[in-house]
């Protein structure tokens, strides 16, 4: 996962403000083995799901996972073939999209063409019984909180991408939904507008303190935005936490491959104590050391997940240290991206492995260059132990 400046972070969030954390919170969102048929073809399969108010909560996974399914359930698009869905303690089923305490911003932002910016904010509220004054006040509110309010006159094709994009969040917010459903709601926007506008939705989301739930398929995106994370498959989820437990703990290879960059060591287990997991690899001598609690069985099947940034990458070999793992390999590629160096590199049993080298200072030529032979090396708790 590449790293990014953070140009406007949200204010920090107190512990308390981490109801998942809570046992004794009361969930705001209640998914109770939810499924969708399409005829015969499984769509989501007996998701299970709490979600809690004031959360930004992200559903990832690949195409035909069962994420925008789930979402137009949330939203009434869709009726559940099975399970129950609950908001604020109320059942959903059977209840209309325009009745629910729910909105949805759609991934192709669908404003209107021939209304001005406040017409198009103002849609939602229209037929709303409330005065003139009620809703100009709300439209202007609903802009000035996306900081568009300048440019209420303004017709859709006169705006940027990002400016629109702020736009159908500003209407899908005036109607003051108790829960917001975004289907990639970045999606439309270039790289770097896009990491500018995710933090600017962070801090929206912060200021009113509703619900966020949002589909992407950029697990990056994910990471930066949400409080928590749902890794669906196949039409069922896989894990459920936080971005750091998804990322540095995930439960399964499938986990771990599909968030972010890693490499992935197949062995068996050679040694399992109470603290350390010894595996034997055929890419070295020595085995691979990981801190984890023992429950593996000697000459089990498993696979070590090494990150490509918790490597350190030399010409000559590391001195040697307590939980200090190394393996030598050549290089046989690499990528300069300015603020790192992307490296594969080779293993005695054939096994490309990527290393990602932070560029701290600033140099015309690289110090390890194509063919050079290396030691990759990293820390006994840099790397986790996966069963499947």
């Amino acid at each position: 996962m590449s790293t990014m400046e953070k140009t406007q972070t949200p204010k920090p969030k107190e512990s308390n403000d981490k109801p998942w954390l809570n046992s004794t919170e009361t969930p705001q969102i209640v998914i109770s083995a939810v499924s969708k048929q399409f005829g015969e073809f499984t769509a989501v399969e007996s998701i299970s799901l709490k979600i809690y108010k004031g959360e930004m909560f992200a559903l990832v996974g690949g195409s035909g996972c069962g994420k925008t399914t789930l979402l137009r359930m949330l939203a009434g698009f869709l009726d559940p073939t099975a399970g129950k869905i609950t908001i604020d303690g109320q059942d959903m089923n059977g209840v209309p999209p325009y009745a629910r305490p729910v909105n949805m911003m759609f991934q192709s932002y669908a404003l209107f063409p021939h209304m001005s910016v406040a017409k198009n904010v103002g849609y939602g509220i229209k037929r709303a019984k409330i005065s003139k004054e009620e809703y100009a006040d709300r439209v202007h509110t609903a802009l000035e909180m996306v900081q568009l309010a300048h440019l209420a006159g303004r017709k859709p094709h006169q705006l940027s991408g990002g400016q629109r994009q702020r736009v159908a969040l500003a209407r899908a917010l005036i109607r003051r939904p108790k829960v917001l459903l975004l289907d990639e709601p970045l999606s439309a926007l270039d790289k770097k507008l896009r990491e500018q506008t995710q933090f600017e939705l962070m801090n929206i989301q912060y200021k009113l303190g509703i619900t966020f739930i949002f589909v992407t398929h950029d697990q990056e995106e994910a990471m930066v935005l949400s409080s928590r994370i749902a890794v669906l498959d196949k039409g069922n989820v896989i894990q459920v936490g936080t971005p750091s437990e998804i990322y540095e703990f995930p439960n399964s290879r499938f986990v771990a491959e599909f968030v972010g960059s890693t490499n992935m060591f197949e062995g068996v287990v050679a040694a399992d104590t109470p603290h350390q997991v010894l595996v034997k690899i055929p890419d070295s001598d020595n085995p691979v050391i990981s801190d984890d609690v023992g429950r593996y069985n000697v000459g089990q099947t498993v696979w070590v997940n090494v990150r490509p940034e918790k490597i350190r990458l030399s010409k000559s070999a590391p001195a040697p240290k307590d939980g200090l793992n190394v393996v030598q390999g050549v290089v046989t590629e690499l990528g300069y991206r300015g603020n790192h160096v992307v490296y594969r590199v080779k293993t005695s049993a054939g096994r490309i492995v990527m290393v990602y080298s932070q560029s701290v200072n600033r140099t015309e030529e690289l110090a390890i260059s194509w063919d050079d032979t290396v030691f990759m090396s990293w820390d006994a708790n840099g790397c986790i132990v996966l069963k499947e």
